[in-house]
């Protein structure tokens, strides 16, 4: 029980660790005040580059990624669940800078990868079908939040697994309110580049 409750306080503080000023840092720029405002990858993809942008992702779903497995070794599926989305609160509300994170979304891939694998793969082609067509990385991050426990479901999770993962994607989708009052007003910034 203890070991669980460690796992769980590690995952989330390894999810508050700050990829995305550290990369964008490494060129003076300051992600929380450029482009969107958004410590994530789109953003410093914005900012800063196609080359810094794919680093602070992969550094994002690493954290997911990372978290879900060792909390799936170590106790089981839904401790790594547990583990998974405590990375990815981590990531989205870091007491490390008052709770000012980004949104979620490559923490929560890469935890997807490992726990729900075929989920996972659906939610990529979709996310990148969704970029490609709209250039909205929003949109697509919107969408496959939204499907994620729905397809879990669909994969035959149990009920407790599907209910943490709705709460996960409910998070994300609320970190993502501007995002969707801009596409509403056709505002939204497009995927690409400064």
């Amino acid at each position: 029980m203890y070991m669980d409750l460690l796992l769980v306080v590690a995952s989330y503080f390894l999810g508050t660790f700050p990829s995305a000023h550290l990369v964008a840092g490494r060129v003076g720029l300051d992600p929380t005040k450029r482009g969107s405002g958004n410590p994530g990858a789109a953003n410093v993809y914005r900012i800063a580059g196609q080359k810094s942008g794919a680093a602070v992702f992969f550094a994002d779903f690493l954290k997911g990624l990372v978290a879900a497995s060792v909390g799936y070794a170590i106790g089981g599926k839904f401790l790594g669940v547990v583990c998974w989305g405590a990375a990815t609160l981590g990531h989205v509300a870091p007491l490390t800078r008052r709770l000012r994170g980004g949104k979620g979304v490559a923490t929560a891939g890469g935890g997807a990868t490992v726990l729900f694998p075929a989920v996972a793969v659906i939610c990529f082609s979709v996310f990148i079908l969704v970029v490609k067509t709209t250039r909205k990385a929003s949109l697509g991050s919107i969408i496959i939040a939204s499907m994620l426990p729905i397809l879990i479901f669909i994969f035959g999770a149990p009920a407790r697994e599907i209910i943490f993962t709705a709460g996960l994607s409910a998070l994300i989708i609320a970190r993502h309110y501007k995002n969707i009052q801009r596409l509403l007003t056709g505002t939204e910034s497009s995927f690409q580049s400064e």
